[in-house]
């Protein structure tokens, strides 16, 4: 069995058919009651919506119809309430709500919980800039589950993915209702990480040998700034969209409503000044995969009624 964390969000939407379809029973854990709720923003990106929530939905329905998935409620925060859905468990995906990024239980109890309960291999999302920013206050506590993960004693693979396309959905409400994007740094490029391909990475982690001691670095196959990504949703439209660039400070304004602060002003850091590390394109979906990762234009061809 797989226990997922997160399952309701925007990797685990996709992570839990996944598996499932695969032949894997799963244990999809959130905090809510239906694997149909909406998790709360994830610190990289937000909930998704539209045909690719339906879509995942589905992939659970029928893998749940299937006798493969069983929804768990259950707080990632709170080691002692996953005790028991751990117990039998061989793997563990661990996705860290936006809150345990910046204060919560010891980063060391739920993997102690997984190794006590005989768990042999640990999958952790992370995030890019706990490497680029060893330094910055936003990514004190994802290194330090990075280093409790390491340190527990079954296999770990390690996730770090960059910024991901599916932050566009924050956009979703003013493309619809004015066909206008407001965000910051117009013309700064990153490669955005479709959450598709991250759940397909975790996926092989989860179930096949030689990804133990791995960490991985997560982008898409090229770096493309806010104003290039409103140019592929025109063009998917078939409509105008107009950019309107936001300040750093608007910006910061509207993250803090979902985002600690300390995480909202390192986010800001990489969106607006991000170094050569931050812009390059990693080899590591590729070599998992055996693909490229899917480009921005890709994502929003399988999420444009969201837009529209």
């Amino acid at each position: 069995m797989i226990v997922v964390t997160g399952a309701t969000g925007n990797i685990g939407r996709t992570l839990v058919p996944l598996l499932a379809a695969a032949g894997e029973d799963v244990a999809a854990v959130s905090r809510g009651l239906r694997p149909a709720e909406p998790a709360g923003a994830e610190p990289v990106g937000v909930e998704s919506t539209g045909a690719e929530r339906a879509g995942a939905d589905e992939g659970v329905r029928r893998a749940r119809a299937a006798g493969r998935v069983r929804h768990v409620q259950a707080d990632v925060g709170d080691a002692a309430s996953l005790r028991p859905v751990l117990d039998g468990a061989d793997a563990l995906f661990v996705l860290l709500g936006g809150e345990l990024n910046s204060h919560g239980e010891s980063p060391h109890a739920l993997p102690a919980a997984a190794a006590d309960a005989g768990v042999k291999r640990i999958v952790l999302l992370s995030s890019q800039g706990s490497a680029t920013r060893p330094d910055a206050p936003s990514h004190t506590r994802l290194r330090a589950f990075e280093a409790a993960v390491r340190a527990a004693g079954p296999d770990f693979t390690i996730l770090r993915p960059g910024a991901f396309a599916s932050n566009a959905f924050a956009w979703a409400e003013s493309v619809r209702t004015r066909r206008t994007v407001h965000a910051p740094f117009g013309d700064v490029a990153l490669p955005v990480i479709d959450p598709a391909d991250i759940a397909e990475v975790a996926a092989a982690a989860l179930r096949e040998g030689g990804h133990a001691g791995r960490t991985y670095e997560l982008t898409g196959p090229e770096a493309i700034s806010p104003r290039e990504q409103v140019a592929v949703l025109s063009a998917a439209l078939g409509e105008e969209v107009a950019f309107a660039e936001l300040t750093r400070e608007e910006a910061r304004a509207r993250m803090t409503h979902f985002m600690p602060q300390e995480v909202a002003d390192g986010t800001l850091d990489i969106l607006g000044a991000p170094l050569p590390s931050e812009q390059r394109v990693s080899p590591d979906v590729r070599d998992v995969l055996g693909r490229p990762a899917r480009p921005f234009a890709q994502w929003v061809a399988r999420n444009l009624p969201a837009f529209r």
